[in-house]
């Protein structure tokens, strides 16, 4: 299921994760995370917010950098590239683990997220025009000796870490439920779909930025294919998919639909009016989505707000609507 770019190198082959693999997660990540809040939602018909904001890091990425990097030999430095959030996850559990990290972030990447990993005993590389361009250098980089690859998405143990989000709404919620992600590229909402395998009566729904469709483009196509990426507030959902990325078919089934900007900065302001919360542009597209009415919900619904790693200033131009 690929369309490879032929300047992006041979084709990486990575394997499904397992329900065994979302087991081996759900140990790492609850020893040393707590559950998220799941709170009521102030939406027409109910449901609840499932605050992934409450993670150290501001994101749920932290679950999949944990999973991925206690997996790897103690002396192996894990090598990934970011938008920001999913290096501050692999940051996050180098430092907690005592392992060596290496992160890749493009050129002009959000100044708070570059911030917090500097932070951080890593090495922090920033390196090109966008994330395919940092994503890149991040594989070659990879490939040096000791060293291992972290995709924030095309991982079997990042997107086992990510499942275990559904292993804590096994004990916050009984019956039937549809649960809403936003979709980059489609680590979270890959890790929904497995856990989902182990609980039947789960409908899962992902938005997508509308700048930035990879994901359902590959799924329509039967084929990763290049999609053209626009501007957006929603920098960690904007990019192509690695070529041989196995997320488009984890994803089969689920419903996916696209927000804008506009319908983003709409959520972002009824997260803060209604709940107090402070959501970045990606992390407030689940909740775009619902609030426009996109998604079809059978049983209880559940929308991950999934990071809250914004500038002040401008997350305060978008509250005030300029």
């Amino acid at each position: 299921m690929s369309d490879p770019d032929p300047s992006a190198g041979s084709v990486r082959k990575v394997r499904l994760p397992t329900l065994e693999d979302m087991e081996s997660a759900w140990q790492v990540v609850g020893e040393v995370l707590r559950p998220t809040p799941l709170v009521p939602a102030a939406i027409a018909g109910g449901g609840f917010l499932k605050l992934e904001t409450f993670q150290p890091t501001g994101s749920f990425k932290v679950r999949g950098g944990l999973s991925a990097v206690s997996a790897l030999p103690s002396q192996t430095r894990a090598v990934t590239a970011s938008a920001g959030n999913h290096g501050l996850g692999v940051a996050w559990a180098s430092a907690r683990l005592g392992r060596q990290a290496t992160v890749v972030v493009p050129l002009g990447s959000s100044a708070p997220k570059v911030d917090a990993l500097r932070t951080y005993p890593i090495e922090l590389v920033e390196f090109g025009d966008d994330y395919e361009q940092a994503e890149r250098h991040a594989l070659e980089l990879g490939r040096a000796e000791q060293s291992s690859f972290v995709s924030p998405y095309n991982d079997p143990l990042v997107i086992a870490g990510q499942a275990t989000i559904g292993r804590e709404l096994d004990s916050q919620l009984t019956g039937d439920l549809t649960v809403v992600a936003p979709v980059g590229g489609g680590g979270l909402l890959s890790g929904l779909a497995l856990w989902a395998r182990s609980r039947p009566g789960v409908h899962l729904a992902g938005a997508e930025s509308s700048e930035s469709r990879s994901v359902s483009t590959a799924l329509a196509a039967g084929r990763i294919v290049r999609v053209p990426v626009g501007e957006t507030i929603a920098d960690g959902l904007a990019a192509n998919l690695e070529p041989g990325s196995i997320t488009p078919e984890l994803l089969a089934g689920a419903q996916l639909v696209a927000v804008d900007d506009e319908e983003l900065r709409a959520a972002m302001r009824w997260l803060f009016t209604r709940h107090g919360l402070v959501a970045e542009g990606s992390g407030a597209a689940a909740v775009a989505a619902v609030l426009g009415q996109k998604v079809e919900v059978s049983g209880e619904l559940v929308v991950v707000v999934t990071g809250r790693n914004i500038a002040a200033e401008r997350y305060a131009r978008i509250l005030r609507g300029d």
